[in-house]
């Protein structure tokens, strides 16, 4: 997808969330790369921001997700300073874009988590670029996994580059299609 691959070239930072990514590192340049998983990164973070005093938003993910969020917040991280919204699940208009980025401007976070998942997370993030004043930060599905909406991946399923397979499992209506065509599709161009 050029339009992806536009995004993710001039993006500020770009990590590999996913071991199958990093692993590829190493077959294709004999480079060992670390898996930077939003699903680490983000208690890291979160852990971070509630001792600095940083300010947080978490953009994205269901409502029942967000109320999750907040009590997890609220019960493990007292002082730190979020709000948080779950867009609706349709194209915005350009007003109600406008009214999203007003309302985390207001705000005004340091850190914005974004859970939209991928390609449509980084796809926001490069409109929002320069419209919000915050540091982006794409965490896929790590938001539910991280207050117990959903299990993570054993370790052993993540170091045997499976965690893939544990979130099929788990939902496999939704991560069918993904999954039958980008696996493969990622085989491929790796081959």
């Amino acid at each position: 997808n050029p339009k992806f691959k536009f995004i993710v070239d001039n993006a500020s930072i770009v990590t590999a969330d996913g071991m199958p990514l990093a692993k590829s590192f190493n077959f294709l340049y004999n480079i060992k790369q670390e898996r930077i998983a939003g699903m680490d990164i983000l208690p890291d973070l979160i852990m971070e921001a509630d001792l600095k005093n940083i300010k947080c938003f978490f953009y994205g993910g269901t409502e029942e997700t967000l109320l999750m969020t907040n009590k997890f917040v609220k019960d493990n991280y007292p002082n730190l300073q979020f709000d948080s919204y779950s867009p609706p699940f349709k194209k915005l208009s350009e007003l109600e874009e406008i009214e999203i980025f007003e309302k985390i401007n207001d705000f005004g976070p340091q850190l914005l988590f974004v859970s939209l998942g991928c390609p449509k997370q980084e796809i926001w993030m490069q409109k929002m670029y320069g419209k919000i004043n915050a540091c982006m930060i794409g965490i896929g599905g790590a938001l539910p996994v991280m207050v117990g909406a959903q299990k993570r991946a054993p370790l052993w399923m993540q170091n045997y580059s499976l965690e893939w397979l544990f979130r099929f499992i788990q939902e496999p209506k939704r991560l069918f299609k993904r999954y039958a065509y980008t696996n493969s599709k990622f085989i491929y161009l790796l081959l």
